[in-house]
């Protein structure tokens, strides 16, 4: 009797001890997985800052070399949010300048392109009368589309330059979000229409707890790719209309021949393109089936 009490005062601790080694086990994969990460983050800079150093050395002798940029973006880093009155500013009121204008154009494409998208992804016709559209209007530059925008804004008055910009940004990024929106509805699997006309839900039940569900993990997937879309739409966008923004700063450096503030500008162009990244990949990881 003592041996069977012992056994079950000893019974709750081993599932205790159990789940502790299993969080364990994965802290330890979490580590390893971080540390092969920054590994293979920091060879890739090595390898780019070697061939930087060989392109300066041969090739592109004009081009400033690593330690030169970075002098410069560190004296663009330490005072970023200033602003004068001749109106140039520092790199942080920049990137929010252009930040805004991206997320302004980024979200008049998204609220097109998901419910276009579902739509298209639903409805067979509406695919094949959208698809000939997106084939003909997706391969345009946006070095097209932004006189374009502005011609089309003009008779609105005089300063259209913001609103052309924005209209680039939503054109040229909506259709990663519409297409992978239209892919994710039309693979809806067959048993979960069944299941939705079985227990007769309402059209709005059926979209927010069948179809947007499945299909969601898509959409992000969309988005992801529509926000570096907007991103790189942007940079083209100020250079062209002369705004003030990140990428007109970095187009007035090499005007004015500072190319070291020029290579500056686009690491920070490059950084904040991968700080946004980061941030949709973590979104979608977290809403992806296999995190289910």
């Amino acid at each position: 009797m003592v041996q069977d009490a012992s056994a079950l005062s000893a019974s709750p601790v081993a599932p205790s001890a159990r789940s502790k080694r299993a969080l364990s086990d994965k802290a330890a994969r979490n580590i390893e997985s971080l540390l092969k990460s920054s590994a293979f983050f920091a060879l890739s800079i090595l390898l780019m800052l070697a061939f930087w150093m060989l392109l300066c050395s041969t090739l592109a002798k004009d081009l400033p070399t690593p330690l030169i940029t970075f002098k410069a973006l560190w004296a663009m880093l330490a005072h970023p949010f200033y602003k004068n009155d001749d109106g140039t500013m520092g790199v942080g009121n920049l990137v929010i300048a252009s930040l805004g204008r991206v997320f302004m154009g980024f979200g008049v494409a998204s609220i097109i392109a998901i419910p276009l998208g579902i739509l298209v992804g639903s409805v067979p016709t509406i695919k094949r009368i959208v698809d000939p559209i997106a084939s003909l209007m997706r391969p345009v530059s946006p070095l097209a589309w932004f006189p374009l925008s502005q011609v089309v804004f003009r008779s609105m008055g005089d300063n259209t330059t913001p609103m052309a910009i924005i209209a680039t940004i939503a054109v040229c990024s909506l259709w990663p979000t519409l297409m992978n929106t239209a892919f994710g509805v039309s693979n809806l699997p067959e048993d979960y229409k069944t299941v939705s006309r079985v227990f007769q839900f309402s059209t709005t039940r059926y979209l927010t707890k069948v179809l947007l569900p499945y299909s969601l993990p898509h959409i992000l997937t969309g988005l992801r790719l529509s926000i570096g879309i907007a991103w790189l739409v942007i940079v083209a966008a100020e250079m062209l209309s002369g705004s003030s923004g990140i990428g007109f700063s970095a187009y007035d450096a090499y005007n004015n021949g500072r190319l070291d503030e020029m290579v500056a500008t686009i690491i920070v162009i490059g950084g904040v393109g991968l700080v946004i990244d980061r941030i949709f990949d973590f979104l979608q990881n977290k809403f992806s089936y296999e995190s289910k």
